[in-house]
C-alpha cells in the first residue's frame, strides 16, 4: 500500500478520535460528576439496588464485617442474617421476644428484646455471628431498645427506666446501671459512642453525654428549636450528630463541649436513626426516604426513596460499600 493511500485511510480516523475525544473531555469539563467515578461506575449519589423481604416490621439493623443481621420485634421474635453481597438470607434465628436493637461486637451479635410476652421486657440476648447460637440472656432495664458497643462493653438504653445498663462483652457480667436525664416520652431515642463517651438522647430537646469508663454523666446539652424531638445520634469520627424528628432537623456537635457547629434542614419528614458512611451521614426519615448530608459541612447531596413506613429508629446501617434501612411498613431492608 502505498503511503498516500496510508494517509487517506488514517486521516478520517484521525478526526473521528479528535471529535471522540474533544467529545469526552468537554463532557468531563461541563459536567458536575468526577471523571474517575464516571468510569468505575460509582457516579451516582445513590442507587438502590434492591430490597429483601424480612418479615413483619423490621427494625434494628447491624453489620458484622460479612453479614447483615435484622431485627423482627413482631409475630415471628426472629434475628435474620443476610448475606451482605445479595440478600441471601443465611439464618433465621429466634431470639427472646420482640427484639429490636441490634449491635455487632466484633464476634457475637447482641439484640434487644422490648417485650417478654406479657409485660415490658427487660433483657439482651448474645448471640455468635458465626452459627447464630445464643450465648447467653442477660437483665438490664425496662423496655430496651437501642444498643451499641464500646470496644470492650456493651450498653443497653432503656426507654421506661431511663437508665443505660452496662454489660461486659465477654461474658455479660454487669458493670453498671447509670441514670440519663429524662427529656421526652418513653420511646424513642438513640445512643453512639465517640470513642470515649457514650450519647443518648430521649425524645425531648438534649443529647446526654456519659464517661463510657464509669458512666458519670459529663454534660447535657440542650436545643431551644420548638417543637423538639430529639431522637437519632451518632458520631462522624470527629462530631456528634443528632436528629430532631419534629423540627426536621439535623445538628452537628462539637464532642468536647457540645457547642453547635451547625443546623441543617432535612426536606423530608421525621428524620431518626443515622449512619456515617466514612464521608456522609445517612438519616433515616419517617416518609420512606433516606437523606445524605455530607459530614464536613452538612450540605444535602440527596433525598432517596426506600421502603414503606421507615420509623426512624436504629433501622439504618452502613456496610462498607452500602447503606442498608429497615422498612416496618412494608417488611422488607433497603440497600443502596
Amino acid at each position: 500500500m502505498s503511503k498516500a493511500i496510508r494517509l487517506t485511510l488514517l486521516a478520517p480516523l484521525a478526526l473521528v478520535w479528535i471529535s471522540v475525544s474533544a467529545w469526552a473531555q468537554s463532557g468531563v469539563v461541563n459536567s458536575t460528576k468526577n471523571a474517575k467515578q464516571t468510569a468505575i461506575l460509582h457516579w451516582y449519589g445513590a442507587n438502590q439496588t434492591t430490597s429483601f423481604a424480612v418479615g413483619n416490621t423490621p427494625a434494628g439493623v447491624a453489620f458484622d464485617g460479612a453479614n447483615i443481621w435484622v431485627a423482627i420485634p413482631t409475630a415471628t421474635n426472629n434475628l435474620i442474617k443476610l448475606r451482605a453481597s445479595d440478600g441471601q438470607v443465611l439464618g433465621t434465628f429466634t431470639v427472646g421476644t420482640a427484639p429490636a436493637g441490634v449491635a455487632f461486637d466484633g464476634a457475637n451479635i447482641w439484640v434487644t428484646n422490648i417485650s417478654n410476652g406479657t409485660f415490658v421486657g427487660q433483657t439482651v440476648t448474645k448471640v455468635r455471628a458465626s452459627d447464630g447460637q445464643t450465648l447467653g440472656t442477660f437483665n438490664v432495664g425496662d423496655q430496651p431498645f437501642e444498643v451499641v458497643f464500646d470496644g470492650a462493653n456493651i450498653w443497653v438504653k432503656s426507654n421506661a427506666d431511663h437508665n443505660l445498663t452496662k454489660l461486659r462483652a465477654s461474658d455479660g457480667q454487669l458493670l453498671g446501671t447509670f441514670s440519663y436525664p429524662a427529656g421526652g416520652p418513653a420511646t424513642h431515642g438513640g445512643l453512639a459512642f465517640d470513642g470515649a463517651n457514650i450519647w443518648v438522647t430521649d425524645s425531648g430537646n438534649s443529647v446526654s453525654k456519659l464517661r463510657a469508663s464509669d458512666g458519670q454523666l459529663l454534660s447535657t446539652f440542650s436545643f431551644n428549636q420548638i417543637p423538639s424531638e430529639v431522637e437519632g445520634v451518632a458520631f462522624d469520627g470527629a462530631n456528634i450528630w443528632v436528629t430532631d424528628g419534629a423540627s426536621d432537623i439535623a445538628i452537628k456537635l462539637r464532642p468536647s463541649d457540645g457547642l453547635v457547629l451547625g443546623t441543617f434542614q432535612v426536606p423530608a419528614r421525621g428524620p431518626g436513626a443515622m449512619a456515617f458512611d466514612g464521608a456522609n451521614v445517612w438519616i433515616q426519615n419517617s416518609d420512606n426516604s433516606v437523606s445524605k448530608l455530607k459530614a464536613s459541612d452538612g450540605t444535602l447531596l440527596g433525598i432517596f426513596t426506600v421502603g414503606q413506613n421507615s420509623f426512624g429508629i436504629g433501622g439504618v446501617a452502613f456496610d462498607g460499600a452500602n447503606i442498608w434501612v429497615a422498612n416496618n411498613g412494608d417488611g422488607t431492608v433497603s440497600k443502596l
